[in-house]
């Protein structure tokens, strides 16, 4: 009897204890595991710019040494230093008397030998000289003529005129200066409109067409945005680089631009009104494969597998995988697993990860 009652109060004392553990493990959601507090955001439809960052270079619009193309003295500079400058205006001119007197002489020569020549052809004619004869002077003749318009030449030579409107550079000589053809007078640089170039590499030519617009930076403007258009795409690739260059002309009346400036440009390769962002800290990668935490409409938190597009400043587009209103998890992902339940945190908390002007993404973008 003693035996049946001990047996009885344990058997009453396990179900006791068994109820109790029962209860407390369900007390926290499905499968006993307590809801993990999370801070998500709802994935947006933004307007983001995909855009190219590079170095370039500022380059003239035209830009040339100016050298005389004969030997001479320095009699007469004609510009000043930094002064604009119009297409024609003599810029220097040298000593001209010994050239002068070469064209002189040229002249006596060939008016004797015209002479000679008529004399020749009469005779020729009245089959008093030979056919012989006759060429030889006439050729003598043809290199005299061939002498004079050299020699003029040589005379026009002297004076160094502007190819085109500009500014004049630097001056390089002094009057009285003994100088050759290889002596550089100055510089003569059209500034007017500047050259923007830049390497842009061959996976984004796809993207490019002339009259594109392009934004770029200099350091000495800091600040200050430049805009021009694209007018030149290399019909060949650097196969060193694998890049191909592009030029802008960009409008300079200021002058403000100078030639070999470094300039950090911004190409706009295309702008999406619609793509699907998140913030960057939601996403987890396993190499080339990207993720997501999404939260269910039951409360659990659910991975989903997703495409990248652009890297923005703390964002990424998401290009497959997600829908506008999708809510994903920022910060909390280390202790989520597939289907546990989530609790959010208040909205407090996820503002610093929502973009400010709500409405567009602002900034460099590169590929992911």
């Amino acid at each position: 009897m003693r035996t049946t009652s001990w047996t009885i109060l344990i058997a009453a004392a396990s179900c006791l204890a068994l109820a109790g553990c029962k209860k407390k493990a369900g007390a926290g959601g499905p499968g006993g595991i307590p809801p993990v507090q999370v801070i998500a955001v709802e994935a947006r439809r933004q307007t983001v710019w995909e855009t190219l960052s590079s170095p370039g270079t500022i380059a003239a619009n035209e830009q040339v040494e100016i050298k005389a193309e004969t030997d001479g003295i320095a009699q007469e500079i004609n510009f000043t230093e930094g002064e604009r400058v119009e297409k024609g205006r003599m810029l220097v001119m040298l000593d001209e008397t010994k050239l002068a007197a070469s064209v002189a002489e040229a002249e006596a020569n060939l008016k004797l030998s015209r002479a000679n020549y008529d004399r020749a052809e009469q005779l020729f004619h009245g089959k008093l000289i030979s056919q012989q004869e006759f060429e030889q002077t006439a050729s003598t003749f043809a290199v005299c003529q061939a002498g004079v318009d050299l020699k003029k030449r040589d005379l026009k030579d002297a004076r160094v005129y502007a190819p085109f409107a500009g500014i004049v550079g630097a001056r390089q000589i002094s009057p009285g200066q003994v100088i050759t053809r290889n002596t550089t007078l100055t510089w003569l640089v059209d500034l007017d409109t500047v050259k923007a170039e830049v390497k842009v590499p061959e996976r984004h030519l796809r993207q490019l067409k002339l009259g594109q617009p392009m934004e770029f930076t200099v350091a000495a403007f800091p600040g200050e945005k430049f805009r021009g258009e694209v007018y030149f795409i290399s019909p060949q690739i650097d196969e060193g680089t694998r890049t191909a260059l592009v030029k802008a002309r960009i409008p300079n009346p200021d002058a403000k631009l100078r030639g070999g400036m470094f300039a950090g440009l911004d190409l706009t390769l295309q702008t999406r009104e619609s793509a699907i962002v998140i913030p960057e800290p939601a996403v987890m990668s396993n190499g080339d494969n990207f993720s997501v935490f999404v939260v269910d409409e039951k409360g659990n938190a659910q991975v989903r597998p997703i495409e990248v597009g652009l890297r923005l400043p703390g964002r990424l587009e998401v290009l497959k995988g997600l829908n506008p209103g999708d809510k994903v998890v920022v910060e909390g992902t280390q202790k989520l697993r597939p289907g546990a339940p989530v609790k959010l945190a208040p909205p407090a908390a996820a503002a610093p990860y929502l973009d400010s002007d709500g409405d567009k993404l602002h900034g460099t973008a590169t590929k992911a």
